[in-house]
């Protein structure tokens, strides 16, 4: 791959007021997996992956930690099955409840007084969330390994090419008959701004070298 031009090409469709040393390091980390151990893959994948982590962790394609700081109105909007409006007043603002209720009795997690909801609350360059799926992937016991690039840059890998996230994978959506930019969304989180992390895969697919 020419990386001279792939980040040229990010300046032009995804960047347009320019790259920080930060987040080129953070695209460096994920194309470096890539050549190190799927170069012979199809590069949609890669594509799909870089545009699922600049949806998932932000622009920059560093590990982060879920912000779950809401307003009143955020809980309402984001989590309205776990808060109604007396709910949602006071809990407003203060993450660690709003985890723990939010989370409770579900993905592996125990109920709201456990505290796994905070303790398992999303991660990593795919956001996972819950006991379970931290277990999944080897990091129930120390959680914030998640944050550490290269754990998360495993996680990223093995849950869209092998289905770990959600039972879909790359291959279910690019391969010699199809090329399902929008579908894909589905090995993540099904649904969620599906046209804009299909056309940011598309951006990413030409800057690594091809027209779409």
């Amino acid at each position: 791959m020419d990386r001279t031009f792939f980040f040229e090409h990010l300046r032009k469709r995804l960047y347009p007021h320019g790259l920080d040393q930060s987040q080129m390091d953070g695209h460096r980390v994920i194309l470096d997996e890539w050549e190190r151990n799927h170069a012979t893959d199809d590069d949609r994948w890669l594509a799909y992956i870089l545009a699922t982590a600049h949806r998932e962790a932000g622009a920059g394609l560093q590990p982060v930690c879920e912000n779950l700081n809401y307003s009143e109105r955020g809980l309402l909007a984001t989590f309205p099955k776990y808060f109604g409006i007396a709910e949602a007043r006071a809990y407003a603002h203060h993450p660690e409840r709003i985890a723990n209720r939010a989370y409770a009795n579900r993905m592996g997690n125990g109920n709201e007084a456990s505290g796994d909801g905070w303790l398992y609350r999303g991660r990593g360059l795919v956001q996972i969330t819950g006991k379970a799926n931290y277990a999944k992937f080897g990091c129930a016991k120390s959680p914030d390994t998640a944050l550490v690039h290269q754990t998360a840059i495993r996680i990223l890998f093995d849950g869209m090419i092998d289905g770990a996230f959600t039972g879909k994978n790359l291959a279910g959506y690019f391969n010699r008959t199809t090329a399902d930019w929008v579908g894909a969304r589905a090995i993540v989180n099904p649904g969620n701004l599906a046209d804009l992390v299909g056309a940011n895969a598309r951006a990413y697919y030409a800057a690594i070298g091809y027209m779409v």
